[in-house]
Parts: structure tokens; C-alpha cells; sequence
């Protein structure tokens, strides 16, 4: 029997420069259950080293805690990719890694890139700057999400900047992506106008959080599932075997 439950499909931890160091694993767990949300995506700037961090730090009876990567093109688009399973992850961001231009991080300016475990403790700090455009164009990242059967949606398209539409016009009607996100502080009319100008898509309404305080119910996109996995989510957006999204507004 399908049921409703409340999904944020986008949010940082502190290996995100512009994440507040608030970020942590234990952190980011406490307040989801503390919201009631039952599925989260961690979605890092081209990286995702802090997945297991999240997923260890939830454990099997916690919420659900997805494989993802805000990957920012050579356009400067920013594009949201969730994996099956870390593993594909990996693969996608040793591909990824290839692709960035030698430019490091400046913590004092941009701040800290920190790899955690579940307890916070930090293993490792990026030296490369993660918030920049890689060398790969959106065709290739969206092609290359693909063959690892990954979820790809664009993101905060109501954006003026880092917006598929702010950087290239509109959304073709072709144009292969599972969803649209729109940000959590635009209006239900201004939500609406977006919707109606692409009437076949799937919309979506995530955090974007950086900060604990912005992780809620309020922020999320409640989806019509079996349960809680990447699977369910998938149909979901892709509007197959009942699954659904409600629209968020």
C-alpha cells in the first residue's frame, strides 16, 4: 500500500565550502528525524565523500539517507544527481574529479571542505575548490548520470544564477532530465507560473540547506511511495506504477 512521505532531495554537509560548519553528521540526522522527514539526499558541490558519513550516522532503522552530487557544469548550471548506490558514486566522481580545473580552495574566503565520519571526526580536508564549473558540459554530465542509472534533475531552475533556464533560456520540451527543482522560498504563484510553462515535467521543492535550521517538512516535496528508497523515488518521478509526486505548493 502506498503511502506519503516527506522527501528533501538536496542538502549539504560541511565537505561544502558554503555549508556551515554546523553540518556535521550527528547534526544532520538529529534534526531530519526531529522534522519527521523520511528521505534525504546528500547532494555535496562534485563531490560525495560524506555519503557514508550521513548513511553510517542514520543507520539501518533511521531515515533514509541517498546518494547524490550537485555537480556544477562547465556552463555553470547546476544539475542534481542521485545514485542507486555509492558505489556507482564513486565511479561517477573519479570521472568527475578528472574534469575540474586546478584552482584551490581558499578556506578563509570560500570555507572549509571537510570529510567527516559519523562522529564528525574529520579524515580528510579538499584541498580543490568544489565550487566550480568542471570542464564536462551538461550533455556530458546528464549522459554520463545515465550509465550509472542515476536520477538527474535540474536544479533551483527559478534561480538567476547556476539555472539551466538563467544560463541557456528555456527547458527544451526533449531535454532528458527526471525533475525540476524549484526553491523553497518562492511563492505558490511564482511556483505555478514555472509549472504551467512546463506542463509534462515533474517539479520538486527541496531545502537546499546549509544550515540545520532550513531541514523541514516545509521544504520538502512529499511523494506517494511503498516506502522511502531510491527506487520508490525514481517511479515517482518518473510517474510510473503509481508512485507520485503532490504538488509541493
Amino acid at each position: 500500500m502506498l503511502s506519503e512521505y516527506f522527501v528533501d532531495l538536496h542538502v549539504h554537509t560541511v565537505l561544502s565550502p558554503c555549508g556551515e560548519l554546523e553540518m556535521g553528521a550527528p547534526e544532520i540526522i538529529a534534526r531530519v528525524i526531529e522534522q519527521g522527514i523520511h528521505a534525504i539526499a546528500i547532494t555535496d558541490h562534485n563531490e560525495c565523500s560524506n555519503v557514508k558519513a550521513l548513511q553510517d550516522a542514520a543507520g539501518p532503522d533511521g531515515p533514509a539517507v541517498l546518494t547524490g552530487i550537485e555537480v556544477q557544469t562547465a556552463e555553470d548550471i547546476h544539475v542534481i544527481i542521485i545514485f542507486p548506490e555509492l558505489l556507482e558514486a564513486e565511479k561517477y566522481q573519479a570521472w568527475l574529479r578528472k574534469g575540474f580545473r586546478n584552482a584551490l580552495n581558499r578556506p578563509e574566503v570560500f570555507g572549509y571542505q571537510l570529510v567527516i565520519d559519523r562522529f564528525n571526526n574529520i579524515l580528510d580536508e579538499v584541498d580543490t575548490l568544489l565550487v566550480q564549473g568542471v570542464t564536462y558540459s551538461i550533455e556530458e554530465v546528464l549522459e554520463k548520470s545515465k550509465r550509472h542509472n542515476a536520477i538527474s534533475i535540474l536544479a533551483h531552475i527559478d534561480r538567476p544564477s547556476f539555472s539551466f533556464p538563467a544560463v541557456l533560456g528555456p527547458i527544451p520540451f526533449e531535454f532528458n532530465v527526471d525533475a525540476l527543482e524549484l526553491s523553497c522560498n518562492i511563492t505558490a504563484q511564482e511556483a505555478v507560473k514555472i509549472k504551467s510553462a512546463y506542463p509534462y515535467r515533474s517539479f520538486i521543492r527541496s531545502s537546499d540547506s546549509h544550515k540545520l535550521e532550513t531541514i523541514s517538512r516545509e521544504n520538502c516535496t512529499r511523494m506517494l511511495l511503498d516506502c522511502p528508497t531510491f527506487n520508490e523515488i525514481a517511479m515517482a518521478l518518473r510517474h510510473k506504477n503509481g508512485r507520485k509526486i503532490i504538488w509541493p505548493w
